[in-house]
C-alpha cells in the first residue's frame, strides 16, 4: 500500500514500540486527569457540609468530561492497532468494564442533575461518590488482572467469565481507590481555601499513608507472580539499575508528605502525580514488551503494517490535538474555587 517494500521489516519492528508508547501515554494521561477528579467523588460522601461538596465538585466540573478523552483514546488506539490484544482483554474483562462504564455513567449524569435539583440533590451526591468509587475499584481489578495475565490459544481467550477475579486483582482494587483518593485530596488542597483545604490536608496524609502500604504489598507481590518478572527486577545487574525506583518513590512519598505538614498548594499535587507516574514505570519494566502477558507481545498482536500506519495519521493528529485542549481547559479555568458559590457560574479565582 505504502510502497516501503524491504523497509517494512524495520518498520514491523519500530512501528509496535512506537504505537506500544503513544498507547501508554494515553493510559497514563487518564490515569493522571481522571484519577484526581475519580477521587473527589471518592472523597465527596466524607466532605462534612453542603458548601465543601459544592466547591469540590464546581473544580472539576469545568474539565471532567475532557479528562476522559484519553480514555477513548487508548481504547481506540487498542483496538485500531493491537486487534489481537483488545479480542483477548475484552472477552476477560468485560465484567469490570461495564461496571466501570456504568459507574462513569452515573457520575456523568450526576454532574449535570445535581446542580438543577433540590429535592433529589443527596441522590446525586450518592451515584457521584458511588460512580467514582465503582470505577475506581473496576479499574483497579482490570490492572490486576492484566498484571496477572490471562489464558489464551493463540488469538482466542479460554479462561473463564470470573478468571480476572482474585486476591491479588481484589488488592490493586482497593490500592487505586487509596490512589485516586490521594489525587483528589491533593487537588482539593491546590483547588480550595479555608477550612475546606485544612480537612483536604488531613484526608490528603491518610490516603498517602494507604497507597503507600498498597504500593508496597503489592510490589512485594508482582515479582512472584510470573517467573520472568522475578527475574527482571532481582537478577544482575538489572537490580542495580532498577533499585533507584524503590528509593525515589519514598523519597517523593516522603517530600509528599512534608509539603502537605508545611501547607504547601500546588506541588503536593504533582507530587503525587509523581507517585503514579513511578508506579507506572515499575508495571512497564515489569510486563514490557507483553501487552497480553505472560505470552503475547507487541510485534504478535500488532495489525500489518499498512493498518499501522494509517492509524498513526488519525492518532497524530488527535493526540496533539488532546494535549493541546487539556493544557487549555485547565489554563482557563485556573486558580482557586471561591468559598461562596453564586449563580451557574465555576467560581474560580
Amino acid at each position: 500500500m505504502f510502497g516501503f517494500g524491504t523497509e517494512y521489516e524495520g518498520l514491523a519492528f519500530w512501528l509496535p514500540l512506537i504505537w506500544a508508547a503513544l498507547i501508554a501515554v494515553a493510559i497514563a494521561m487518564y490515569v493522571i486527569v481522571d484519577g484526581f477528579d475519580l477521587g473527589v467523588g471518592i472523597l465527596f460522601r466524607a466532605a462534612g457540609h453542603e458548601n465543601w461538596r459544592d466547591r469540590m465538585m464546581f473544580s472539576v466540573a469545568p474539565i471532567w468530561d475532557g479528562n476522559e478523552t484519553w480514555l477513548i483514546l487508548g481504547g481506540g488506539g487498542l483496538f485500531a492497532v493491537f486487534h489481537v490484544a483488545y479480542a483477548i482483554l475484552m472477552p476477560a474483562l468485560y465484567v469490570p468494564i461495564i461496571l466501570m462504564l456504568i459507574a462513569l455513567i452515573f457520575r456523568g449524569v450526576a454532574f449535570e442533575f445535581r446542580f438543577k435539583s433540590e429535592r433529589s440533590k443527596f441522590l446525586w451526591d450518592y451515584a457521584f461518590h458511588f460512580g467514582s468509587l465503582i470505577a475506581t475499584f473496576a479499574q483497579g481489578i482490570v490492572l490486576g488482572a492484566f498484571i496477572q495475565g490471562f489464558s489464551n490459544d493463540g488469538r482466542q481467550f479460554t479462561g473463564g467469565t470470573w478468571d480476572f477475579l482474585t486476591p491479588f486483582s481484589l488488592l490493586t482494587g482497593v490500592s487505586l481507590i487509596f490512589g485516586y483518593g490521594l489525587l483528589g485530596a491533593t487537588w482539593c488542597v491546590m483547588k480550595t481555601t479555608g477550612e475546606l483545604e485544612i480537612w483536604a490536608r488531613r484526608m490528603a496524609v491518610r490516603f498517602l499513608i494507604g497507597t503507600i502500604i498498597a504500593m508496597a504489598i503489592v510490589s512485594i507481590w508482582v515479582p512472584f507472580l510470573e517467573r520472568h518478572i522475578e527475574a527482571r527486577w532481582f537478577s544482575w545487574p538489572n537490580i542495580a539499575f532498577l533499585a533507584p525506583i524503590p528509593l525515589v518513590t519514598a523519597y517523593t512519598a516522603y517530600r509528599l508528605f512534608r509539603d502537605l505538614e508545611e501547607g504547601r498548594h500546588v506541588r503536593p499535587f504533582f507530587l503525587a502525580i509523581g507517585l503514579f507516574l513511578l508506579g507506572y514505570l515499575g508495571l512497564g519494566i515489569s510486563l514490557f514488551p507483553y501487552n497480553v502477558p505472560p505470552a503475547l507481545t507487541v510485534w504478535q498482536t500488532a495489525n500489518t503494517v499498512d493498518s499501522q500506519l494509517f492509524a498513526l495519521v488519525g492518532f497524530g493528529i488527535a493526540m496533539p490535538m488532546t494535549f493541546a485542549y487539556t493544557a487549555y481547559a485547565y489554563y482557563v479555568f485556573r486558580g482557586k474555587v471561591a468559598e461562596e458559590i453564586r449563580g451557574g457560574g465555576y467560581g474560580l479565582h
